[in-house]
């Protein structure tokens, strides 16, 4: 399973790389706008291509859709938003704060999330460790934003 933390580790780097770049993206651009139609393009031709590659891309049964809670098909808005951030926000704070805030808000959440058993996260309780973790990241965001 060591593997796992990997790739979320590389997909952490890439999240830090892809904000410049889609910064550079939207500046370059007449329209800034059209850059998150690029960054989208790019989006579903790879997970199109893992897809068809690995065999895990089939449509939802008419059934299955109507059993999804209706949160759930609003993730592709929230990436939108994530999108428009780098574009607009990213190359103005700067990397370590964009990605601090965005990481440490990511964390926070995230301890919230699980703690309740939210948008389909098992229960994991929000223990002393993971409670003290949060306020350190948003410790170090800070210093990070500071200096």
């Amino acid at each position: 399973m060591w593997y796992l933390y990997g790739f979320v580790l590389l997909a952490g780097v890439a999240n830090a790389v892809q904000a410049g770049q889609n910064g550079t993206l939207s500046k370059g651009l007449s329209q800034s706008l059209t850059g998150g139609l690029v960054v989208v393009a790019g989006t579903a031709t790879c997970i199109l291509t893992v897809g068809l590659l690995t065999g895990r891309l089939t449509w939802p049964s008419l059934d299955q859709a109507i059993q999804m809670p209706w949160w759930a098909w609003f993730g592709g808005i929230m990436g939108g938003s994530i999108i428009l951030a780098q574009f607009f926000i990213a190359r103005q704070i700067g990397a370590a704060a964009f990605l601090g805030l965005f990481v440490t808000a990511g964390v926070v959440t995230s301890v919230l999330l699980d703690h309740f058993g939210w948008v389909g996260f098992d229960q994991h309780p929000a223990s002393l460790g993971r409670i003290v973790g949060a306020i350190l990241m948003i410790g170090g965001v800070a210093l990070v934003g500071l200096c």
